[in-house]
C-alpha cells in the first residue's frame, strides 16, 4: 500500500468515525423538545459540513499524482486538524 493510499484510508476512517456520531446526535434530537431540536439540527448540519470539507480533501488528494500528493499533503494535513477540532467541538457539546 503506498503512502497515498494510507493516507486516504485513514480519512476515510476519520470520516466514517464521524458518520456515526452525526448518527448518535441524530437519534439524540429525535427525542430532543422542539427547541432543543433547532439546536440539534445546528450542530448535526455544522457536522456534516466538516464532513464534507474532509471528502472534498480527500478527493484532491486522490486525484493528486504522487509528486503532488507529497506537496499537497502537508496544506491537508493543516485542514484536517482544523476540521477536526471543529466537528469535536459540535460534537462535545452533545456528549
Amino acid at each position: 500500500m503506498s503512502t497515498r493510499e494510507a493516507y486516504l484510508e485513514k480519512m476515510k476512517a476519520q470520516i466514517d468515525e464521524w458518520n456515526a456520531e452525526i448518527e448518535k446526535i441524530e437519534a439524540q434530537a429525535r427525542g430532543a423538545q422542539a427547541d432543543a431540536k433547532i439546536e440539534y439540527e445546528k450542530q448535526i448540519s455544522a457536522m456534516r459540513m466538516q464532513r464534507e470539507k474532509l471528502r472534498e480533501r480527500m478527493r484532491d488528494v486522490n486525484e493528486a499524482s504522487e509528486e503532488a500528493f507529497e506537496t499537497l499533503r502537508e496544506s491537508v494535513e493543516s485542514a484536517w486538524d482544523e476540521l477536526a477540532k471543529g466537528f469535536k467541538a459540535a460534537a462535545d457539546k452533545y456528549r
